[in-house]
């Protein structure tokens, strides 16, 4: 497991998402994306960043950024999340961990004393080089779109 940092390239990637979707960095080469991993859909965390960056979303387009989803939930989930809460951004379904752990977000937990594999809370910017230009680890869901809205400013 590699730790990703500022500067570094991103780890390519595909992966299935909500909507019939499929999302790929080969797609996004050119353009600058955000890719988002959370631990689980339609939990209070999640749904508080989820919705945060939906409502974000007018001001990032026109910054011509891309933002990604990612959690280890299956599609048809990660589908029900989006409906309920309105998110037209792809959600995509890392089910394998194998996107997580490209990026070092697969990590051991602690919860009540047990231990346990899970998604770290974590966002990378990517920029149009396809280098990562922001790193943000254990992110604080309310504060998340607006960290990135500031960071993308710069791209």
């Amino acid at each position: 497991m590699s730790e990703i940092v500022e500067g570094a390239p991103a780890p390519a990637f595909t992966m299935p998402a909500s909507g019939g979707r499929s999302v790929g960095s080969a797609a996004l080469q050119g353009q600058p994306y955000l890719l988002y991993f959370y631990p689980k859909a339609d939990t209070p965390g999640c749904t508080t960043q989820a919705c945060g960056i939906q409502e974000a979303l007018p001001q990032l387009g026109k910054l011509k950024l891309t933002v990604i989803g990612v959690s280890p939930d299956p599609v048809p989930k990660l589908d029900k999340f989006a409906a309920k809460y309105g998110l037209t951004f792809p959600l995509a379904a890392d089910e394998d961990h194998a996107v997580a752990e490209a990026y070092g977000v697969w990590v051991e937990k602690s919860m009540y004393g047990k231990k346990y594999m899970g998604m770290e809370r974590s966002s990378f910017l990517v920029g149009t080089d396809g280098l990562v230009k922001a790193v943000w680890r254990k992110v604080k869901p309310a504060e998340h779109a607006a960290q990135v809205m500031a960071a993308a400013k710069g791209l």
